[in-house]
């Protein structure tokens, strides 16, 4: 069956597309179960916000379909993009276990298909089964690995090109071991991408231009393609 925006609607999470994927995929068929009753879905258009930056917690969402992007904002309006979450991922897990304010807001880039739990049913769920803590551990360190890669590249790295070598660099892992170019798809504009690294939308189209320029990259409408990972590397200090 099919829902809003194509997306294949999944009576339960057993027969989910994406299982596997997620960090709460593999749990026992039991708990799996339970899992599912307590879910609701949903589908959102691009640019929906899911939840808010200091908002109150009302639960997880688990993202099905699509990719969210997880932001921070200051007193002052700028913005600092934390990192695009991709589906398999539960979000506003932390401030769902500690009961504090969400610590970003997350916001769709595309059409999404998203699963939402309410925070009471959620730690009930967590607490009648256990073996959804060691999975908890997993997100909080995946967490904890991402934001010490974001102050790296934006606290540490002197330059624009270093900051923006690193970001490619990071979207294409899976090329770092193999000798083909990466093929990345870019799911920001410029304006975001600079929101991403903390400067400012002209360096970003101005430092893409200078690695067109030599042949470390090459553009095909909104897909970039790695033609030199080497080169990039050192630019980025990898």
């Amino acid at each position: 069956m099919r829902g809003p925006y194509g997306f294949e609607l999944p009576e339960n999470c057993q027969s989910c597309k994406v299982r596997g994927q997620g960090f709460f995929c593999q749990l026992s068929p039991t708990a799996l179960a339970d899992f599912n009753k307590a879910r609701s879905s949903a589908t959102y258009p691009a640019g929906a916000v899911l939840f808010l930056e200091k908002q109150d917690p009302r639960g997880v969402f688990v993202l099905c379909e699509g990719q969210v992007k997880l932001s921070i904002s200051s007193s002052g309006g700028k913005t600092l993009i934390l990192r695009i979450a991709k589906p398999g991922e539960i979000l506003g897990l932390m401030a769902t276990m500690s009961g504090s304010p969400y610590e970003v807001t997350a916001e769709t880039l595309h059409p999404c298909q998203v699963a939402f739990v309410r925070r009471d049913d959620f730690l009930h769920f967590v607490g009648k089964h256990p073996e959804v803590y060691q999975n908890v551990v997993k997100q909080f360190t995946t967490l904890y690995s991402g934001a010490c890669e974001q102050l790296r590249t934006v606290g540490l790295s002197t330059s624009a090109p270093e900051k923006l070598a690193r970001l490619l660099l990071e979207w294409s892992p899976e090329a770092k071991d193999s000798n083909q170019d990466a093929s990345i798809k870019f799911p920001l504009t410029h304006e975001e991408i600079a929101a991403f690294i903390g400067t400012t939308r002209e360096t970003v189209t101005r430092t893409l231009s200078e690695f067109k320029s030599r042949e470390l990259v090459a553009l095909q409408g909104s897909t970039l393609m790695i033609s030199n990972r080497p080169a990039l590397e050192a630019i980025g200090g990898a």
